[in-house]
């Protein structure tokens, strides 16, 4: 198991973007609804409804809402739950890009959550980000 990062230019320096495979949805239902079994990637519960994020196919099949579409990406440096501002920089030099973000933290790695179509330019942004940071660092 990796020690986690939490000085940001050496998370920055580490990001490495993995675009997993396949489409995924955000969907959301009534607190009161019973969550269907459709293998969720993510869930959470707010007063208005529980969020899931799941599998786009799965999500169809059970026939959820599709509030948006999104491509997977993994940034595989393993993160620390207190480091700052990680979140920030990734949501700041998408924002540059003009891409939209949702960003979930889980315990080991970041992943965010990214329109369909932006998929490729926003690892593209990422790998850039890195790239800058690796060279602010060798300066």
């Amino acid at each position: 198991m990796t020690t986690p990062v939490s000085d940001l230019a050496a998370l920055l320096r580490s990001i490495s973007p993995v675009l997993n495979n396949g489409v995924f949805i955000f969907a959301s239902l009534p607190s009161a609804t019973p969550l269907p079994d459709v293998h969720a990637l993510a869930t959470f519960r707010e007063h208005e409804g529980v969020t899931l994020i799941v599998e786009e196919q799965r999500a169809l099949q059970a026939g959820l809402p599709v509030l948006f579409r999104a491509a997977w990406i993994t940034l595989q440096v393993h993160s620390d739950l207190h480091a700052v501002g990680l979140s920030a920089a990734v949501a700041g030099a998408l924002t540059r890009a003009n891409i939209s973000c949702n960003i979930v933290a889980a315990a080991h790695h970041d992943h965010l959550f990214v329109p369909v179509d932006s998929a490729h330019v926003a690892v593209a942004v990422l790998q850039d980000l890195q790239r800058q940071a690796e060279h602010a660092n060798a300066s």
